[in-house]
């Protein structure tokens, strides 16, 4: 877990007043390396942000399975993992995220004997 960055921007003024690295991770309760890393980045760029987190898809881009559910809404999860290249399971759980609801059961099969 990242610290906040009061703490580091703190620990980087501490650090740039003429304190050692040792005294600046004793008081901060933080490690030596860390506090260099600090200083270090602050130097280099003069901002202690966190880097934006990137989180986007793997396999399989929520847009175009959208696209392929509207174009083909009877195709089952394992042609739409063949189309994807992926398992059936990461399909049920992209649709899910994706608010899409799909059939659970086939369509109930005739009776073999006729009614009378």
């Amino acid at each position: 877990m990242s610290k906040s960055k009061d703490l580091r921007e703190a620990a980087v003024k501490y650090r740039l007043s003429n304190h050692t690295l040792e005294e600046t991770a004793e008081v901060f309760g933080v490690s030596k390396s860390a506090v260099s890393n600090w200083v270090q980045k602050y130097k280099e760029t003069g901002d202690l942000s966190n880097k934006p987190l990137n989180r986007g898809f793997k396999k399989i881009d929520p847009e175009k399975l959208i696209e392929y559910v509207k174009a083909h809404p009877d195709a089952t999860q394992n042609e739409m993992a063949e189309f994807f290249d992926c398992s059936d399971t990461a399909i049920g759980k992209a649709l899910k995220r994706n608010g899409i609801t799909r059939k659970k059961r086939p369509l109930p099969t005739r009776n073999k004997t006729p009614k009378k």
